[in-house]
């Protein structure tokens, strides 16, 4: 058997699977900082992600005189949500199922590019894990240290001012948090006060205590656990994934057999086999959740790249090519054992199919959102009587027709009837008119029911005729309509 071959992981036997335990207690972790391109990226999504999170709130846009002027703002009193230039009403949450439809979409797309990258670089306990991790290597040290300071056991006062430090840096961060939630719910600064003079609402203070807690809990202490355990991603991307994706991968077609630099050295001076990989576990020693990427693809690896980082780094001290851990594929080692180019597919009918569905579905959005209008008009025939036929020869309808009015002020409209030229429209409740039309005010962000009373002067040859019902903004001219029939003698 080759070397390469030996390296690649072995299949567990099933009394083996049968007898593991289906949770493992949590063994302390303590990942080391490391410096390179991928580390950047995480500090840099971090900042931006937590930035926009933590601040948002205090963003202003003008939206008028009689909308709030929180550029992002979850308005349940006035039934609103409002994102910039975007106004949602509670009759359009089909919109919200468009978003989720659109963020399962893309988790799919970059697993099919290159496997859990949203949980390496996105997924927030990742992001807040990863605040965590810097405020204690910031107060306690880093790796050796910290292993240093748990294995003497000792608890002096250096030490606990450290772990008071932490602990309160951990709790600011999980407290702000909370309060950031609560401030997409109401006017920013004015809460803000309002929590601070205790004069804020109980709700307020109790979801902050709650996202206080499980922020200090996940990010503080259970860190790799919820990714292991409580998660369901890592299980559903392993079934949606395939062998083109890119994955982080020990390329160990490269890196075995494993030995110190000296003796590699040594080997290849005797023309004997030797890997690049010094078996120096720092790729081990900067993982957050412990992986030892050269045992292959695992349930507890995000795919954050800080192992390429810190491979890279060693491999610039002893003078050999970066890339022994990369993005790449299981099938590309394999490839390059059996001397073959390795082949990278981003493009293909997986990727094309989630990125014309990402498109397609965001498309449709876009333009309903572009084409809705801020009024309504509804109409529903009466039953009994269907129609009633008046002792100078006409027939008259009734329809309970509802007006809704989506603006934030109150607006005039024409209610016309059309399909029926000589037809007259009245509305209960209204002085008696004898027109075609009616002009009726709807309160701002309500909706009118009102009774209307459809009158032909005489008999129609059609005993059901198609009407329409049009609503016209008489300051903007935006019109909505509804369809229904005119029933006569005759009709069912």
């Amino acid at each position: 058997m080759s070397t390469a071959e030996s390296a690649e992981p072995k299949a567990v036997s099933p009394a083996s699977v049968d007898d593991a335990p289906l949770y493992e207690a949590r063994k302390d972790i303590f990942p080391q900082a490391v410096r390179g391109r991928f580390r950047t990226i995480k500090w840099t999504i971090l900042i931006v992600t937590l930035g926009i999170y933590y601040f948002l709130p205090f963003v202003r846009w003008d939206r008028g005189v009689h909308a709030p002027d929180q550029a992002v703002l979850i308005d349940l009193p006035g039934r609103r949500f409002y994102f910039f230039f975007i106004e949602l009403w509670p009759q359009e949450l089909y919109y919200v199922t468009g978003l989720l439809v659109l963020a399962a979409l893309a988790l799919f797309l970059t697993n099919a590019v290159a496997g859990r990258m949203w949980c390496g670089y996105l997924c927030p306990q990742t992001v807040w894990t990863d605040l965590f991790y810097a405020v204690e290597r910031l107060v306690e040290g880093d790796r050796r240290e910290q292993m240093r300071k748990a294995a003497s056991g000792e608890w002096n006062l250096e030490r606990v001012a450290e772990k008071i430090l932490k602990h309160s840096l951990w709790l600011m961060i999980a407290w702000w948090t909370g309060g950031a939630w609560v401030l997409y719910f109401a006017d920013a600064p004015t809460l803000v006060y309002d929590l601070l003079t205790f004069n804020g609402p109980f709700v307020a203070y109790v979801w902050i205590g709650i996202l206080t807690v499980t922020t200090y809990s996940l990010a503080g202490f259970m860190r790799e656990q919820v990714c292991l355990y409580m998660c369901p991603w890592p299980r559903i991307q392993a079934a949606l994934t395939d062998e083109h994706a890119l994955n982080v991968t020990y390329r160990y077609d490269r890196g075995e057999p494993r030995m110190s630099a000296k003796k590699a050295d040594a080997a290849r001076a005797r023309a004997e086999p030797a890997g690049d990989c010094v078996d120096c576990f720092q790729c081990v020693n900067v993982c957050p959740t412990g992986v030892d990427i050269r045992d292959g693809s695992q349930l507890g690896c995000i795919q954050c790249g800080l192992c390429i980082d810190a491979c890279d780094n060693v491999m610039a001290k002893i003078g050999r090519p970066s890339g022994l851990i990369g993005y790449d594929t299981d099938e590309n080692v394999k490839r390059r054992i059996a001397r073959e180019e390795p082949v990278v597919r981003i493009i293909r009918p997986r990727t094309v199919l989630y990125a014309g569905l990402i498109v397609g579905v965001g498309a449709l959005m876009t333009a309903t959102l572009a084409t809705r209008t801020t009024l309504g008009v509804s109409a529903l025939h009466d039953r009994n009587p269907v129609f009633v036929k008046l002792a100078d020869g006409g027939v008259r309808n009734a329809y309970t027709v509802r007006l809704t009015n989506k603006a934030l002020e109150a607006r005039p409209f024409r209610l016309e009837v059309l399909g029926l030229p000589d037809a007259t429209l009245d509305v209960v409740g209204e002085p008696h008119r004898a027109e075609q039309s009616a002009v009726l005010e709807v309160e701002s962000d309500q909706t009118r029911e009102l009774r209307v009373l459809v009158t032909n002067p005489r008999a129609l040859d059609n005993p059901s005729t198609p009407v329409r019902f049009r609503l016209t903004d008489i300051t903007t001219g935006v019109t909505a309509q509804t369809g229904d029939f005119f029933k006569g003698p005759g009709s069912n």
